[in-house]
């Protein structure tokens, strides 16, 4: 197996953005763990620093959709260590409205979250990827393949950083840089807890946050919401040499939940 020599991610220099906090600190832990060089990326100080005391990360305040900070994230990157070899874009929220209720200003929100801070982080990173045939993971959602209710502005966003692996994998591939994204469904992190909170408050059959979870989960096959653990190992596959032939690939974490054929959902309701 010498093709998979050198495969792991030891020694490599990885930025994440949305470190702070759910599946960028799962990610940050990961890598670290198997002796890479992290730099996590936010706008929030606190949580970055909490992961950097946890993981010997590289904290650094950011708003990765702004063009000049993101330039200086890199430069400082490369003035510590020289080299940049994965970005992981994974950076996200906002857009939880219908169109009908989504404003000029939350729409430009929703696409600065969870569109905008990939593509501006991928163009500024792509010069040192290119000279380290590096790779982008791009953490997307499974509200990247199919819409959820009231999410108009998340939903476009997530999409559309579909589209911008596929062009990233099919412009760059011949520079050696591979581009891939993941999908996940149910994480079980702060944010998704506090979903599960405000939906055991609304429901009049629910009375906690485990019942919530319980609930959107109860028609995945795998019958559970992943942890942001789960996640973090399949990023660092295609952070790795491992995933050395796939590229504009979208990897669907959901537990299974897009394999199931929704109009037959009333057979197993009905226990047949």
């Amino acid at each position: 197996m010498a093709q998979f020599a050198g495969a792991g991610v030891a020694g490599k220099v990885v930025v994440i953005t949305g470190g702070g906090t759910g599946i960028g600190a799962a990610i940050a832990e990961r890598f670290s763990a198997e002796g890479a060089n992290v730099v996590i990326v936010g706008r929030r100080l606190a949580p970055l620093e909490e992961v950097a005391a946890a993981t010997g990360a590289v904290p650094l305040v950011a708003d990765a959709a702004d063009s000049e900070a993101a330039s200086g994230v890199v430069r400082d990157v490369l003035a510590r260590f020289g080299r940049l070899d994965v970005l992981v874009a994974n950076a996200g929220g906002h857009g939880f409205a219908p169109v009908g209720q989504t404003d000029d200003s939350s729409w430009e929100q929703a696409l600065r979250a969870n569109l905008t801070t990939a593509f501006t982080m991928a163009r500024e990173c792509l010069p040192a990827l290119v000279e380290a045939k590096g790779q982008i993971v791009v953490v997307s959602s499974l509200a990247g393949l199919f819409a959820g209710p009231s999410v108009a502005g998340y939903t476009v966003g997530k999409h559309a950083l579909i589209g911008l692996t596929r062009t990233l994998a099919r412009d760059y591939g011949r520079s050696g840089v591979r581009v891939n994204a993941v999908c996940p469904g149910w994480v079980q992190t702060p944010m998704a807890d506090a979903e599960m909170d405000e939906f055991a408050e609304h429901a009049p059959d629910l009375t906690s946050r485990e019942d919530g979870y319980a609930a959107v989960t109860a028609d995945v096959p795998l019958g559970r919401p992943a942890q942001p653990a789960e996640i973090a190992a399949i990023v660092r596959f295609l952070g790795s040499a491992e995933s050395s032939y796939m590229t504009g690939a979208v990897l669907v974490a959901d537990g299974g939940a897009h394999i199931v054929d929704v109009p037959t959902l009333a057979f197993d309701h009905a226990g047949m």
